[in-house]
């Protein structure tokens, strides 16, 4: 395959990508597991992109028509695509319900009753048509969508409807991850993947992989600098790792700022000087549900612009101690809002700063990040900045360590004081001490839900008796097995999670899953569960930390889960494989002494 070179220098520019074009390379992906295979398929794909259509083919991609944080689905559930299948091939609605309930697929029961081979709709006609659909709203607008997607329905190929119908759906599913792409997209223009970092920073601070698509092939890696910090626009969160022990912490970091870990909804607060907006820790638009929040960020900002990460906390208005995240967590909700604020109010304290009336702060060092954050609030109630102090004291950190705890929070964050702002990575820049490192394995994983197991005895009746989770290997952008987990939910929530799980179904293992063991049911890795374990053992049968090792992975003994879905949670957000390694090694050096 041939890099694709600069726009300058090409003497030719690719015709404009069909539809059945691109389906073939969905198609292709679908066959295989192979991430090194995938990449190479996505890159030879982008290589006959024009770059008015790299940006669709990305969304495509992604199953969407817009980046991941902003509010546009398509509305289009399986009884409305019943209908376009319906009307679109001439089949009784009837028939497309007999035929979905044997095959579970409605573009594959399309495609059944789809005599042509292919179409010529591009790659932009079809986009265009779904951004319709999925921007139709209002009175007719469900009758609307139908008419559209079957007139698609009427046009396209055998293949084509097949993925067609998957996009409005939810469930194209291809296991191509964010990572694979970014690779695809060096790889497309140089033969290498040199240009993943400087594309992977851009994606960063912007959330929009299609925008940094198009802008890196219209200008080069040099043009990814236009990609700057924008207010309204989300930052993908920074995160930290971990440590064994306060003085392991010390010797990484030596003189440090350290802070109260608080157990809260993290909070990301773009304010222009009208309009605040927030973000979840995966860029859900949540900025409806806590009024109570947008009005103090309006009062104690006014006369600036800013992005600010935070953690939102439902407190006890006579004490006003920090509440559970339990109770905090009853906050995220799109109705009975103003009633639940006054119930619950909510205080956001802010541990960072990324932007200051038109200056991107994520370049600068933390204690310049933090001496501005001090220095633009108003007093309120609401809005605080939290506390810290400096220190390479290993007596002062577990003093205020105990403090914290004391208090009810979960531990401190000690944070490197020169460091930048790192978006979209995990680092020791900042690391974490939870009160549960100080005791043996009782630390928290969280997990991803990768499959379940039909029940037997007494939950047979739910359908669902137990599950097969996961952790994150971030390195080869996998989702590797841990755990079977048959306990700590309610019969309720067994029927909540069986509900859940079965609009993520997949008909096979995902390509982004690594497994050994079979579930009766595989998932689209989706949802996160957080996992108390009495502690971790070696594994013949899990796959996390198996790859290139002594052939022995990794699992939870004794899991328990606490509470339900962690909807402040992504798939990628889970505990990585590097993390489950390091609390190995932690709780095998306690046991040894």
């Amino acid at each position: 395959m041939t890099p694709l070179a600069d726009a300058a220098e090409s003497e030719q520019e690719p015709a404009s990508l069909t539809f059945h074009q691109l389906t073939g390379y969905f198609s292709a992906l679908d066959e295989t597991r192979s991430r090194i295979r995938m990449m190479e398929l996505l890159a030879d794909l982008l290589t006959k992109t024009r770059p008015e259509e790299v940006d669709k083919v990305i969304y495509l991609l992604q199953g969407r028509v817009a980046p991941l944080y902003a509010p546009i689905e398509f509305g289009v559930g399986e009884q409305l695509t019943a209908e376009v299948v319906a009307k679109g091939t001439g089949v009784a609605l009837e028939d497309v319900h007999r035929r979905f309930e044997e095959i579970g697929d409605y573009g594959s029961v399309a495609e059944e009753h789809i005599a042509r081979e292919q179409s010529s709709l591009t790659v932009v006609q079809v986009f265009d048509c779904l951004t319709e659909v999925a921007l139709t709203e209002g009175e007719g607008s469900v009758a609307k969508k139908v008419s559209l997607l079957a007139d698609l329905v009427c046009q396209v190929g055998k293949q084509e409807v097949r993925y067609l119908l998957r996009i409005p759906l939810g469930r194209l599913r291809l296991g191509v991850g964010d990572p694979t792409v970014m690779d695809a997209l060096s790889f497309a223009r140089t033969g290498t993947k040199d240009h993943r970092p400087a594309i992977e920073r851009a994606y960063s601070i912007c959330s929009d992989l299609a925008t940094v698509a198009k802008v890196y092939w219209r200008a080069g890696v040099d043009g990814l600098q236009q990609i700057q910090v924008t207010v309204g626009t989300p930052v993908i969160p920074a995160a930290s790792e971990r440590e064994k022990s306060m003085e392991d912490l010390i010797v990484r970091l030596g003189r440090c700022a350290v802070e109260p870990k608080f157990d809260g909804i993290r909070c990301q607060v773009h304010f222009d000087g009208e309009k605040v907006t927030m973000y979840s820790r995966h860029l859900e638009d949540f900025s409806d549900m806590f009024p109570d929040v947008a009005a103090a960020v309006r009062a104690q900002a006014a006369g600036h612009t800013f992005i600010a990460d935070s953690e939102a906390l439902a407190f006890d208005i006579e004490t006003g101690a920090f509440l559970p995240f339990q109770m905090t967590t009853q906050r995220r909700r799109k109705h009975n809002v103003d009633e639940m604020a006054e119930k619950l109010p909510l205080r956001l304290v802010l541990f960072d700063l990324l932007y200051l009336d038109g200056t991107d702060l994520t370049r600068q060092p933390y204690t310049h990040r933090r001496e501005k954050m001090l220095g633009f609030l108003n007093e309120g109630s609401v809005l605080q900045v939290t506390e810290n102090i400096e220190t390479e004291s290993v007596a002062e950190i577990e003093a205020f360590f105990a403090d914290k705890v004391e208090h009810g929070l979960e531990g401190v964050m000690a944070k490197k004081l020169d460091s930048l702002y790192q978006a979209g990575r995990r680092s020791f820049d900042w690391i974490k001490m939870k009160r549960s490192y100080q005791g043996e394995l009782s630390d928290t994983v969280d997990c991803v839900v990768l499959g379940y197991w039909y029940g037997k005895g007494a939950r047979s009746k739910f359908g669902i008796g137990a599950l097969l989770l996961g952790v994150y290997d971030k390195e080869r952008d996998l989702f590797v097995t841990i755990s079977r987990l048959g306990t700590g939910f309610s019969e309720e929530e067994w029927v909540q999670m069986r509900e859940l799980l079965g609009k993520g179904r997949a008909e096979q293992m995902p390509a982004r899953v690594e497994a050994e063991i079979e579930p009766d049911v595989w998932c689209t890795p989706t949802h996160v569960v957080e996992i108390q374990a009495d502690e971790i053992t070696r594994s013949p049968t899990h796959t996390c930390g198996k790859h290139g090792g002594d052939g022995m992975g990794y699992a939870l003994r004794f899991p328990r889960v606490i509470g339900f879905v962690r909807e402040d949670r992504g798939p990628e957000d889970a505990t990585s494989v590097r993390e489950v390694i390091r609390l190995y090694t932690v709780q095998a050096e306690k046991g040894n002494k």
